[in-house]
């Protein structure tokens, strides 16, 4: 971790961003009296087993202090965390980071369009399906998929599934939510609130066959019990937005939110021998001061950087006049100005 100030680990924090997995969620305190979680009986402890990509990221990750502090106050506040800034300044990576030091199981992505809808991120329902075997029945024909139990119609969504109850926390991306409809923020705040939802055709049958096995988003199953989801833990929310549009107040007073800035000199360096190595470090400093000259002249990635400094290690830097054109290419602005 890089620009912390203080090398010293405080003591309240679970998070510490240096990309070292460790088991801190048994020390997770009991959510604030505000918040409604964590009621009933603790589910057994499911420790779910890491996704590999989430490994590598988390290990190259570099995260300031701030960063760090607000990560910590999201988990013991249960708030989802609102990432803004600049495209490629490492908002999505957090979420995998965060999954993988404190072990909490693949990340659930939920990528958002202009068209998506709550319903997308709790369930979705096959009826076409459901009504298509209902008619082969009918017909007596078998279709070889046992009783018709509308579970196997139903699949609980990246937000459906982060609701289940478990003890350990799951890990929800909600990806560039600026560029949603403008109704879905606001839609979401109930369901961020009460951390529980209802699978309306689930209820409309009689209630002994309301709780059936549903398949999830990770590519599980689960029991939906009585027709509701109803988390436990309340999963650690990420949020990201380019700030494409402002979000309506009562959804912003909800989540606490961080921009991330452009990485200093001092963290992209970290950036760069983390996914290079020290000696890659020493040999693309030119590089690096470039890039950082480009950066404040408009918005470019630190991937874009990766990528210059993987070409140049391979010889494409030895035509002077040929690499600057190339590297116009690679630092092309991903925005420009009105």
């Amino acid at each position: 971790m890089t620009e912390t100030g203080s090398p010293q680990t405080p003591g309240w924090w679970l998070y510490r961003g240096d990309g070292v997995p460790h088991d801190a969620i048994d020390r997770l305190p009991d959510p604030p009296g505000w918040r409604p979680i964590q009621q009933g009986t603790p589910p057994k402890d499911e420790v779910l087993a890491p996704e590999p990509a989430d490994a590598r990221r988390g290990r190259v990750f570099q995260v300031d202090r701030g960063l760090v502090d607000v990560v910590n106050a999201a988990l013991l506040l249960r708030r989802p965390l609102l990432l803004t800034g600049r495209p490629g300044t490492g908002k999505s990576t957090l979420a995998h980071a965060v999954a993988h030091e404190l072990g909490l199981g693949p990340v659930l992505h939920w990528p958002v369009t202009s068209r998506t809808t709550l319903r997308d991120g709790l369930y979705a329902y096959d009826a076409i399906g459901r009504l298509h075997e209902a008619n082969l029945r009918r017909a007596g024909l078998d279709t070889g998929e046992g009783t018709g139990d509308i579970g196997r119609f139903l699949r609980l969504g990246p937000l459906g599934t982060a609701l289940l109850p478990r003890r350990r926390p799951r890990v929800l991306l909600i990806d560039e939510l600026d560029k949603s409809d403008i109704d879905l923020p606001n839609d979401l705040l109930t369901v961020f609130e009460e951390g529980r939802f209802s699978v309306e055709e689930l209820l409309r049958l009689p209630p002994e066959q309301r709780s059936v096995p549903v398949r999830t988003a990770d590519g599980g199953q689960a029991l939906v019990a009585d027709g509701q989801v109803s988390c436990w833990a309340f999963p650690f929310v990420v949020i990201t937005s380019n700030e494409e549009r402002e979000f309506p107040a009562a959804f912003a007073r909800r989540c606490l939110r961080y921009d991330i800035e452009p990485p200093g000199p001092e963290r992209l360096a970290a950036i760069v021998a983390a996914h290079l190595g020290e000696e890659a470090l020493e040999q693309a400093r030119p590089l690096v001061e470039a890039f950082l000259v480009e950066q404040g002249n408009g918005s470019v990635a630190v991937d874009q950087l990766l990528s210059a400094i993987q070409l140049a290690r391979v010889g494409a830097d030895e035509d002077p006049e040929q690499w600057q054109d190339l590297l116009r290419t690679l630092w092309r602005h991903l925005e420009t100005g009105p």
